[in-house]
């Protein structure tokens, strides 16, 4: 198959992709069309159906397998398919692994080294709650693995969460020895655990989309509530402890219009914050610069509030 990271601008797209979305739309004009989202373990791609009526778009649905036939077409500086086809594939037709976006780094490699962090914790209380989730529960452990950090803003693909997860711990395990103030054990432990909730608001791939918990908690809430209930079951945790570990995991947002229920109070918690910031964002950033074409003005971006430029000189 031709993957979608291939396609170029006046390229035909004729192959099997796994609509990510659909959804009816209206122009101005009052003229119905489909928007969709097309995928496959390369990426997505914006594809639009101006004539949803004609004969040859089959019946189809979000998280179906669909044949496209259309034309590789450039819209303000990224690339859609102008369908022409669709028809809904049948089992067999595909394999599933080929549309499912996958971590570009090893995972039981990323895994092994949040491990190791984990067994250099001094705290015993701490190292007994980051274990009870990462090193014994094996169920957590593949759904931590195979999860996204996010439906479509960042880090959105199986090993996802790990990976964001590992960098974060990494910034902040580096922003201890450049601060010496911090609290190792307390920052690296919430930091691990900053994004835990995340298993259970978002579903697994192929739908990658939030649950019914997700929509009316989100993963800050009950991520905190998750650690609470493993510490509820570790012998003498220290009140104060806990309660400092929940704050930096319900304070890593930074503010309460970015969904933060807390606003950093300790200097842990500021810490996550920044480091958590930071990670998204060049990710972003990356995934940005990955599916551009070209170099030069990409046009302007609502999450970075400007006008984005791609360069590949080599000074």
């Amino acid at each position: 198959m031709k993957f979608i990271k291939e396609y170029k601008d006046g390229d035909r797209m004729f192959d099997i992709y796994l609509c990510k979305h659909k959804q009816a739309m209206v122009t101005k004009n009052g003229k119905s069309y489909e928007s969709v989202v097309l995928q496959d373990k390369t990426g997505t791609m914006d594809a639009k159906v101006w004539e949803p009526n004609n004969p040859g778009i089959g019946d189809y649905d979000s998280l179906d397998y669909i044949e496209v036939y259309g034309e590789i077409t450039s819209f303000q500086g990224s690339l859609q398919v102008n369908v022409k086809r669709i028809r809904r594939c049948r089992e067999g037709e595909y394999q599933p692994a080929d549309y499912l976006p996958m971590s570009s780094k090893n995972i039981e490699e990323m895994y092994k080294e949040l491990t190791e962090l984990i067994s250099g914790i001094q705290n015993n209380y701490l190292k007994k709650l980051l274990e009870s989730f990462f090193v014994e529960d094996e169920s957590f452990k593949q759904a931590f693995c195979n999860s996204s950090a996010a439906k479509t803003v960042h880090h959105g693909f199986v090993g996802g969460l790990l990976e964001h997860t590992l960098s974060v711990t990494k910034l902040c395990d580096y922003y201890c020895s450049a601060y010496p103030i911090l609290k190792r054990d307390l920052l690296l432990t919430a930091a691990m655990c900053h994004d835990i909730g995340k298993v259970r608001e978002i579903s697994p791939f192929p739908e990658n989309d939030y649950t019914d918990d997700g929509q009316l908690l989100g993963h800050i809430v009950m991520g905190s509530q998750m650690i609470g209930e493993r510490a509820a079951n570790i012998s003498g945790f220290p009140h104060e402890l806990l309660a400092q570990v929940q704050h930096c995991v319900l304070a890593h947002h930074g503010k309460y219009e970015f969904g933060s229920p807390k606003i950093p109070a300790i200097i842990e918690a500021l810490a996550l914050n920044y480091a958590d910031d930071t990670d998204a964002k060049m990710e972003t950033f990356k995934e940005i610069l990955d599916n551009a074409r070209g170099t030069g003005w990409m046009g302007y971006n609502r999450l970075f509030d400007s006008n984005l430029k791609v360069s590949r000189i080599d000074f």
